[in-house]
């Protein structure tokens, strides 16, 4: 089933993902360490990939559940997103992130419209480029700050473990 009906906003601060085990995934946050992060989404790219390609990816399993065409183009924003604010926070000293929009962004995107096969090679391709920006922070770097505007407060490193929480996650949500 595939529709633009509204998805409800998620208002979920997820930042406690940094202090605990998500009950959904099953993903800790902390057990990856800095220098593993680029790593981790490499391992992560071919399963987004392989699911963007099923026959089935822009069906939505409820109306108000994102397809997973939709969950993939968001990943891929996300991984554009925290590729950008690792930028920030390795040349600037405690940026604050522009705020994103994720269902406003979905919304005016128009994920549910979009090619799965040009999502898939576009969010390889991002998780290539930030998988190499995580690779290059230097041992010094991880402890560099960065925040968002509701005052959440980053490391490169937390920075890193919260954002790969998102892409694990939705592979979780899509069942791959």
């Amino acid at each position: 089933m595939t529709t633009n009906e509204q998805i409800p906003p998620d208002t979920k601060d997820w930042t406690w993902v940094l202090s605990q085990q998500c009950p959904d995934c099953g993903h800790t946050a902390v057990d990856v360490a800095g220098p593993d992060v680029g790593a981790t989404l490499r391992e992560a790219t071919p399963r987004w990939v392989a699911a963007l390609q099923r026959p089935d990816a822009r069906d939505r399993p409820e109306p108000t559940t994102w397809s997973t065409l939709e969950y993939g183009a968001h990943v891929r924003d996300g991984i554009r997103i925290f590729g950008a604010r690792l930028d920030l926070m390795l040349t600037q000293d405690d940026p604050l992130f522009d705020n994103w929009d994720q269902d406003a962004t979905a919304l005016e995107d128009r994920y549910d419209l979009q090619v799965p096969s040009v999502v898939a090679d576009e969010l390889a391709e991002a998780a290539r480029a930030t998988a190499d920006r995580f690779d290059s922070v230097a041992d010094d770097q991880w402890e560099r700050p960065g925040r968002r505007s509701n005052g959440s407060r980053f490391t490169v490193l937390t920075l890193g473990q919260y954002f790969l929480h998102d892409v694990v996650h939705h592979l979780h949500d899509v069942r791959a």
